[in-house]
């Protein structure tokens, strides 16, 4: 007898017509590389499985952790130390220096724009003799681990479409972010872990928003997606089991839905079916893992003493860098930490200390640890944010109190750990910090950079979606190989 579930499945319809015809196999086919079998006690899918099968050389980095400092920190009064802006403090931004640069509407009609030197000290530090503001005493205590990138440029001026470009590629939304095409290219190094994870905290300011779409799968498997780990009672959403539901039950449930699944899959060829399963059968991994990873209690107090107090506080920024490292220990492939708060428009010297505090000790620690555990010789740390800001004040200046607007046109980015040169400080503004003054890097060649440490030709990793083949790079980028090691 006909299972009646199957004859509801197979009323015919556009999809499964073409489907029958073979059409949409032929399209599955050249979207997996496999196909789903049934196996006793679980299912082996095997979707997650990269779709390069093999990176496209030797990697330098097997992981990533990318400390997204959004709203755009303020490079001239944390890394680009000008002298001249002190000189020239309260004077106009000459029009030479502007050349007719497209502002935000924060200044545009704006009468005058006071060049704003500085409200903090500078020093040089380490062997690198690297500048760093007195509000990050704990990074310039390990600036000859980093690569810094000072010539950073780019051409979004607002927030929401300038963080999109850096994490998809595109200033529009609806592009696979990094970490998603990391895990469809490469797959996962942790079976019992998804291979891209997303943890927010944020400062005492009021921030811009940050919306989950940054790390969306764009028009990818959905199981590319990243998760976001929260710090309430349960991190990941609808993980566990409800009350009378044993993991036993939760098995046989998974077991049979699979099945239902798998006529499903038969019929239409849907590969988002696969993905669907696959996503069910990690979750199922992650009621276990993820409160392993969670549990901070087996740190021991020098940990702290190391990432700071906060560091006990889930949520904080110290906590999520000390879960990155605990990730990163697991072998997640790409550790996505966003901080919000660095839109300092006014009030900044208060506003841009504040952020300082909640940030230096632990993103400096974060390196420190990683080096003392050997993770860093095969771990990327990225910091940085979406934009700079500019050399003149928002709004009316006073000795200790400004703001700066947004500025595209130039700002620095650092790198530590695996690839990447540590001591550097590639590229250079003009004296007045507003242009670039050499070797200019755009955010595809970052994009590109970082790929390329990885194993990935930026060229050749692409998905073919509405008739043409997309890439994080789009059609742009070109590796930095003077800041490779």
């Amino acid at each position: 007898m006909q299972d009646p579930i199957h004859d509801h499945y197979c009323q015919y319809n556009r999809r499964h017509f073409l489907s029958k015809m073979g059409i949409g196999s032929i399209a599955l086919g050249s979207l997996l590389g496999c196909r789903p079998s049934l196996k006793s006690g679980g299912i082996d899918m095997n979707l997650s499985e990269s779709a390069l099968g093999s990176p496209h050389f030797s990697p330098e980095v097997k992981r990533i952790i990318y400390l997204f400092q959004s709203g755009g920190p303020s490079q001239v009064d944390l890394f680009d130390h000008k002298p001249l802006l002190r000189k020239m403090h309260g004077e106009e931004l000459p029009a030479s220096i502007r050349m007719g640069q497209r502002l935000t509407g924060m200044t545009a009609n704006q009468s005058t724009k006071p060049l704003t030197s500085s409200f903090f000290d500078f020093k040089q530090h380490g062997e690198s003799a690297a500048w760093v503001s007195e509000l990050m005493p704990h990074t310039a205590g390990i600036v000859d681990d980093l690569c810094f990138i000072k010539s950073m440029h780019t051409e979004a001026i607002n927030h929401d479409p300038a963080i999109t470009f850096f994490q998809t590629g595109s200033q529009q939304p609806g592009r696979p972010s990094m970490g998603s095409w990391l895990s469809y290219g490469l797959g996962s190094n942790n079976k019992n872990l998804p291979a891209f994870i997303v943890l927010l905290s944020r400062g005492a300011q009021r921030p811009q928003p940050i919306y989950s779409r940054l790390w969306g799968n764009g028009f990818l498997a959905s199981l590319h997606q990243g998760v976001q780990f929260r710090s309430a009672k349960d991190p990941v959403l609808y993980l566990q089991n409800p009350d009378g539901i044993s993991r036993t039950s939760r098995r046989e449930t998974l077991d049979k839905l699979a099945q239902l699944n798998q006529i499903r899959f038969k019929d239409f060829g849907d590969p988002e079916i696969i993905s669907r399963i696959e996503q069910y059968e990690m979750a199922y991994r992650m009621q276990t893992s993820v409160p392993d990873v969670m549990d901070i209690s087996d740190e021991p107090d020098s940990t702290f003493h190391l990432y700071g107090q906060n560091a006990r506080r889930p949520g904080t920024y110290a906590a999520n860098c000390l879960l990155a490292r605990r990730l990163a220990e697991r072998d997640v492939r790409f550790i996505q930490l966003y901080h919000l708060g660095w839109d300092q428009h006014s009030d900044l010297p208060r506003e841009l200390a504040s952020q300082c505090r909640d940030t230096d000790q632990a993103s400096a620690a974060l390196v420190t640890d990683l080096r003392r555990r050997g993770l860093l010789e095969d771990t990327l740390v990225i910091w940085g944010g979406e934009f700079g800001r500019t050399n003149y004040s928002q709004g009316r200046l006073t000795s200790d109190n400004y703001g700066r607007d947004h500025h595209p046109r130039c700002f620095t980015i650092w790198m530590a750990g695996a690839g990447v040169k540590p001591g550097l400080q590639y590229g250079e503004t003009d004296e007045f910090g507003y242009n670039i003054a050499k070797d200019p890097v755009h955010v595809h060649d970052f994009q590109a950079t970082i790929l390329h440490l990885l194993g990935i030709d930026h060229e050749r990793l692409t998905f073919k979606h509405q008739g043409r083949r997309y890439r994080l790079t789009d059609v742009h980028g070109v590796v930095l190989k003077d800041v490779l090691a």
